[in-house]
């Protein structure tokens, strides 16, 4: 359950319920929304002026969130401060309905069960996090890295204090899953991210290892590295440049530290990794040029200007993806920016020297799984050879050797294979032919993959529409010659 139900309000489950037994799931999903969504007479009309200003559907809900948080904590405050007897009963009701909300993440069974075996044995949790860190090291599966994390803040919503007390990460942590569930990191959390960074005394650079654990959580990465765009997209807008941007110069700082992690713990030298002036002279800039290169081209086409100047990544661009971690995670993020845009010629432009990333980072399931969710929603432009050249041939299938990237390129297949050429599928198709090295997962899904491609047949094209109109029966007038 997301928690929405205990709510009374429908959720996930509901609308698989209801999806699982309608005849017309489109029908159904259009009737969910109607139900549960803003229900306010004036707002229809409002939203086709938004539309019209390519205002997204997002950002107004976004902006909606705000506003409503910001009226639910005044009136939190209104009742906390009124005379009646029975305010901490409403304030205690309202809690009691708002937590199962706030606690969707972390009713992870595995968290659920660490942080009962550890109850408030602090000797126990020690133990655990040792293991944790073992674990990570030995793996470099930085999901222990998110347990780490998930754990402390379970123990944070059980009230732990014995332990969250003594944890020198608790308000650090706090602090970032916060950030995680807004998905932004804000000026007012970048100054109190900073505050705990440089607050680190001397005999106590140990803590540094554990910081980096939890900035190495993909959850954590992704939200400053989302942060990073955006704060780039600010320095645009305000004619700004990236080095001048305190902001900026934070979340370098945690993708650092966060993207160092591994290294710090297995050489226990426990300070943060000195950054490079070039990133911030040199890279970030070439990254805010090609965000306005993006910008202005979509404008060009907007206003039927043919001109879309193309300019590939410069060699100074591929050093730094090559050797920096720090460039190669931005370089990652302007990627999922520019596809979840569906900007083609973009795309096009990055997708290719994605290859040459640092410890080749773009291969990594964190990235493969957003980055292909947003190629499948640019199915149309699989019709194209450009596009195919730049996906397949030039990033995708020079790692097919690889089980995950397999796996991948079939999910890929599974939704945009009606619009690829014929002969460009049936080469994929002999490419993903799993073999005795490949899980049976794998095999399972190549077979359910090619079992759908059989069987497809084209949507019949739609009859023109007639036109009930006198004028049809007119004839034509012959050409002037």
């Amino acid at each position: 359950m997301s928690g929405l139900e205990e709510l009374g309000i429908p959720g996930g489950e509901a609308l698989r319920e209801s999806l699982t037994n309608c005849a017309d799931p489109l029908a159904s999903i259009e009737e969910f929304q109607a139900e549960n969504s803003i229900l306010l007479p004036s707002l229809k009309p409002a939203l086709h002026f938004l539309d019209l200003h390519e205002i997204k559907r997002l950002d107004f809900h976004n902006s909606v969130l705000e506003e409503l948080r910001e009226k639910l904590i005044q009136q939190i405050s209104d009742v906390a401060n009124r005379e009646d007897d029975d305010r901490f009963t409403v304030l205690e009701s309202l809690l009691e309905k708002s937590f199962p909300v706030i606690k969707i993440r972390r009713q992870s069974e595995v968290v659920q069960q660490l942080a009962n075996m550890v109850g408030k044995n602090i000797k126990l949790y020690d133990m655990v996090l040792q293991f944790l860190r073992t674990l990570f090291l030995r793996t470099r599966n930085t999901h222990y890295c998110t347990l780490r994390a998930e754990l402390l803040m379970t123990l944070h919503d059980q009230e732990v204090n014995d332990i969250c007390s003594i944890d020198p990460c608790h308000k650090f942590t706090w602090c970032v899953d916060a950030c995680i569930r807004d998905k932004f990191i804000d000026a007012k959390r970048s100054r109190e991210l900073q505050g705990f960074l440089d607050g680190i005394k001397r005999g106590q650079e140990f803590v540094l290892g554990d910081l980096s654990m939890i900035l190495c959580d993909p959850f954590a990465l992704n939200t400053v590295a989302l942060s990073m765009m955006k704060n780039l997209q600010h320095c645009i807008n305000t004619d700004g440049l990236p080095r001048e941007s305190a902001e900026i110069l934070l979340l370098v700082r945690m993708l650092s530290l966060g993207l160092g992690s591994w290294d710090m713990i297995d050489s226990q030298l426990f300070r943060e990794p000195k950054l490079e002036s070039a990133l911030f002279t040199k890279f970030l800039p070439m990254i805010t040029s090609m965000m306005i290169d993006d910008q202005v081209r979509t404008l060009n086409v907007k206003m039927e200007d043919p001109r879309q100047p193309v300019q590939p990544p410069s060699d100074l661009f591929l050093a730094f993806i090559k050797e920096n971690a720090i460039a190669s995670m931005i370089a990652l993020y302007y990627t999922l920016q520019v596809t979840r845009q569906k900007d083609r010629v973009a795309a096009c432009n990055i997708v290719p020297v994605l290859v040459h990333c640092e410890n080749e980072r773009s291969y990594d399931d964190t990235f493969l799984h957003s980055f292909i969710s947003y190629l499948i929603a640019m199915a149309e432009e699989f019709c194209s050879e450009d596009f195919c050249v730049a996906v397949f041939d030039d990033f995708i299938l020079p790692a097919i050797s690889r089980e995950n990237v397999l796996r991948h390129l079939l999910r890929l297949l599974w939704y945009i294979h009606p619009k690829l050429p014929t002969g460009r599928l049936q080469a994929l198709l002999d490419s993903t032919q799993p073999n005795n090295e490949h899980s049976e997962a794998v095999h399972s899904t190549y077979l359910q993959l090619m079992d759908k491609v059989n069987t497809y047949e084209p949507s019949p094209l739609a009859p023109q529409e007639q036109l009930d109109s006198p004028l049809m029966s007119v004839p034509t007038p012959a050409p002037i010659h």
